[in-house]
């Protein structure tokens, strides 16, 4: 198992948050969630680049964090769903920012990506 060789600066808000949303999929699950998508198929399909283990290991740790909640019907089929906790409602605000600026700035962004990848070809 792979084990951090640098400590994580337990003082620090910013790393405190990169912690909670730090992974590839976690801030696109938390707005799906918040946009009521709920259902695990029903996120996998929003975020169809992600594979189901990634999504479900990140969902996961957003449980651990009690950023999220998971319900659990027993019934049959089963069926599980998602929501936002309080605390994870205090993140949207944040993330919907981020994803403005992430519009706003998509075209220069876009570009840096691109030449990116051509400079590594």
């Amino acid at each position: 198992m792979y084990e951090k060789k640098i400590p994580l600066p337990l003082e620090c808000g910013l790393a405190m948050t990169r912690e909670v949303l730090g992974g590839k999929w976690k801030p696109n699950l938390l707005l799906a969630i918040s946009e009521g998508i709920n259902r695990p198929s029903l996120l996998h399909r929003a975020i169809p680049q992600s594979t189901k283990r990634v999504l479900n290991l990140q969902l996961k740790e957003l449980e651990e964090f009690e950023v999220i909640e998971k319900k659990i019907y027993h019934q049959l089929p089963p069926k599980v769903e998602y929501r936002l906790t309080e605390r994870g409602e205090t993140l949207m605000p944040l993330l919907r920012q981020m994803n403005e600026w992430g519009d706003k700035n998509r075209p220069f962004i876009k570009e840096v990506i691109l030449n990116r990848t051509k400079a590594q070809d």
